[in-house]
């Protein structure tokens, strides 16, 4: 294709031409035999990976990650094209349109003076423009992470008032939560445990959302923690020619505070 003086444009085009040649009948055996089931997983891995080279501050593994996530809506699109159901301008004409619509406080004529402003009018817009929908909730994905899904339900409720005034009702919230679990192990009720654990981890949520702070983000920094933690007892125990299975409970408790001093 001719090229035009506009570099991003050119290279989005290439991108869209390899894929289109990866597709083809002399191209990639792999490539033409995928579909949209097959693609899923490949998504979510490159949306994982991504995040973590935000969490890594790596620019250049940000940038090869984000050309993963776009060859992967670059390869749908694709599919959709050979189907004669959908092709790339679709996609890029329906982001276009939706993010003019949802902004009109930027594109138009209304105003929003904070995030909590723009959020409330972004459901409201929703609302309008898919009438189909019963519920507010529609549309939260069920594949999302447990804990990301339940803060988007228990966001979606506050923006319409369904929420807890103050923190300290939610404390008793998760107070009353744990005091039904504790019963339940009391009576051996192993469904009853599965469902007030559940109620349990609903009401962290909600206080991570009055704390302002992201329950999965938080989960993941201390898992990297607890790694970082028993990777030392393990470099140590190694040092020492002893195993995991010989050393102590008391011998590894020693070593992971040893560790907590190293952090600090």
């Amino acid at each position: 294709m001719e090229k035009t003086s506009d570099p991003v444009a050119d290279r989005f085009v290439d991108l869209v031409e390899i894929m289109a040649t990866l597709r083809s009948e002399n191209g990639c055996p792999w490539d033409r035999e995928q579909t949209h089931q097959s693609l899923k997983k490949y998504m979510i891995e490159e949306a994982y990976e991504l995040v973590e080279s935000v969490d890594e501050n790596d620019d250049q593994a940000l940038i090869e990650e984000c050309g993963d996530v776009m060859l992967q809506v670059v390869f749908h699109a694709r599919i959709g094209e050979e189907e004669r159901r959908f092709s790339i301008a679709d996609v890029l004409d329906k982001i276009c349109t939706k993010l003019i619509s949802r902004h009109p406080h930027v594109f138009g004529d209304r105003s929003a003076h904070s995030a909590e402003d723009v959020l409330r009018n972004w459901e409201s817009d929703k609302t309008k423009e898919k009438p189909e929908r019963k519920s507010i909730l529609e549309g939260i994905p069920n594949t999302l992470p447990a804990l990301m899904q339940a803060c988007q339900i228990q966001e979606r409720a506050s923006r319409v008032g369904f929420d807890w005034e103050k923190i300290d009702d939610v404390f008793d919230k998760f107070e009353e939560e744990w005091r039904e679990f504790r019963q339940a192990r009391l009576d051996r009720n192993q469904k009853e445990m599965e469902l007030e654990f559940g109620d349990i981890l609903f009401a962290l949520v909600n206080i991570s959302r009055f704390i302002q702070t992201d329950p999965e983000e938080a989960l993941k920094r201390t898992n990297q923690k607890f790694k970082k933690r028993f990777l030392h007892i393990e470099h140590t125990l190694r040092e020492r020619n002893q195993s995991l299975e010989e050393a102590s409970m008391q011998e590894m408790d020693a070593l992971w505070e040893e560790a907590k001093l190293f952090e600090e």
